[in-house]
């Protein structure tokens, strides 16, 4: 190979390799199904697009969040020029989060390494003392479902708050809001909630029920990216109605970076806590790789420290370092600008399995979008009607038999989970009201996949080998 003349050329050449592979050994040069070809729920759709955003990042090889530019000047690792080029090239983190941002409608996003660790931010932006009578301390209530994902509930048991558990409704499977009364008392602070599987809960009576009760509002948004809701003749999308929502990006959901997640919000005090959190609990809100924004890096006293004390290193919480990587946004700056059409597919490949499964109604309960919304579809959820005469496990079993496969509604009834059921955690709870759909679904719902990658072949055959499944 030649000498490169530049570093450039070099980063050209080496993409250019980059997208040759993709396209010689990744890329599916027919995709035609064969009946019998394993069809998996989900899995991550991209392009040579992606993997050259990757390299670009690799070949920094900063590999963190962000590159520390003044830092790395300051010790003599790079010169002024070098740093001053550096500048001009927006941080992959930063270009993520605002375009991020942007596109779901709010002030404020943050990326972090999960969806998990998304809600664990959300909900300790909320302990903050800062917060005065807002703050959620221990022994105050958050009101959740049980039928859901554990981290979503997660955080508030390990904050020494207490989740308060209502029931779900059919067939959209999210909270029971006629129940939301039922369920609070004096102490009760915030609503912590997921949209299930792209079908947003009623998001017009929990408003209005947080608002006239002063609550916080958390929308777990992982599996709903995408989805919109319209109040008041106003549309959004889900996750952007809360005082802060959440996303995943693990690879079964909207779009991927492998792992990761984003916590987001239009309120100016919970993003400076939200970042606290996240950045190991640190006063300062420079980025990495800043100092003084403020102008008054040793101006003040904190605690009892001695007064001036650099406050890059004053901490105003028990935080975490929960922070994502540059090579992670790299990959999400790419399939962020896919996320519109991976939307419609999976609004397509729902529509086209709810139509051919419509004669089988007497059989399965079909799901509904909730009313007033758009989902953007995580997974197709149905449950086996009590009539039936059939198992729910004898039909997922026929399918995962047909190389489909199957997946429950996440922990069913997290309260019969190990981890609710032991000695420390069996009354760490409060149930309002019974969990009769909740144990329901538990025993009689499963879901199959819509994800963009699944071709209109594969959809009918997912339905034929369902009819089958409740007809033989």
């Amino acid at each position: 190979m030649s000498e490169w003349k530049n570093e450039a050329e070099a980063r050209g050449q080496i993409k250019e390799m980059v997208a040759r592979y993709y396209h010689e050994f990744i890329e599916k040069k027919e995709d035609t199904f064969v009946p019998g070809d394993y069809i998996s729920y989900s899995s991550r759709v991209f392009d040579e697009k992606e993997m050259c955003s990757l390299t670009d990042a690799a070949l920094d090889f900063w590999l963190t969040a962000g590159k520390i530019i003044e830092w790395m000047e300051a010790m003599g690792y790079i010169s002024p020029f070098e740093g001053a080029k550096a500048r001009s090239v927006k941080i992959t983190q930063e270009e993520f989060e605002e375009k991020f941002a942007a596109w779901i409608g709010v002030k404020y996003a943050h990326l972090v390494n999960s969806g998990s660790s998304a809600n664990l931010i959300a909900f300790m932006a909320l302990t903050s003392p800062e917060l005065g009578k807002r703050r959620i301390r221990r022994g105050d209530e958050v009101i959740t479902v049980a039928c859901g994902f554990p981290t979503t509930v997660a955080p508030v048991i390990q904050c020494g708050a207490v989740p308060v558990f209502v029931d779900i409704s059919l067939p959209q499977y999210n909270i029971d809001v006629s129940r939301l009364e039922l369920a609070r008392s004096e102490r009760t602070k915030a609503v912590m909630i997921a949209h299930t599987m792209g079908n947003p809960f009623d998001l017009s009576a929990v408003k209005k029920f947080c608002r006239e009760h002063e609550l916080w509002l958390i929308e777990d948004n992982c599996d709903s990216l995408g989805s919109q809701y319209t109040m008041d003749g106003v549309t959004k999308y889900t996750g952007a109605w809360g005082d802060i929502g959440t996303s995943s990006f693990y690879p079964p959901h909207h779009i991927t970076m492998g792992e990761g997640g984003c916590v987001y919000t239009n309120n100016p005090l919970l993003h400076r806590l939200i970042l606290s959190f996240r950045d190991w609990g640190r006063a300062c809100t420079c980025p990495p790789g800043q100092d003084n924004s403020c102008g008054h890096r040793f101006d003040y006293q904190y605690g009892e420290l001695p007064r001036g004390y650099d406050h890059k290193y004053v901490y105003s919480h028990f935080g975490y370092n929960l922070k994502a990587t540059d090579l992670q946004a790299a990959v999400g700056v790419e399939q962020l600008k896919k996320l519109p059409s991976f939307i419609e597919r999976r609004r397509r490949n729902w529509d086209r399995l709810h139509k051919a499964l419509e004669c089988v109604q007497d059989k399965l309960w079909l799901p509904e979008a909730a009313p007033h919304s758009r989902p953007s579809w995580f997974g197709f959820l149905m449950s086996v009607r009590p009539d039936s005469g059939l198992q729910r496990d004898q039909v997922t079993r026929y399918l995962e038999q047909h190389k489909i496969q199957t997946r429950l509604l996440f922990g069913g009834n997290l309260i019969r989970q190990p981890c609710f059921c032991t000695s420390d955690h069996a009354e760490a709870f409060r149930v309002a009201g019974g969990l009769e759909t909740t144990e329901f679904v538990m025993n009689a719902s499963f879901w199959i996949g819509v994800y963009p990658g699944m071709t209109d072949e594969r959809i009918d055959y997912m339905a034929e080998v369902l009819k089958e499944a409740v007809n033989r």
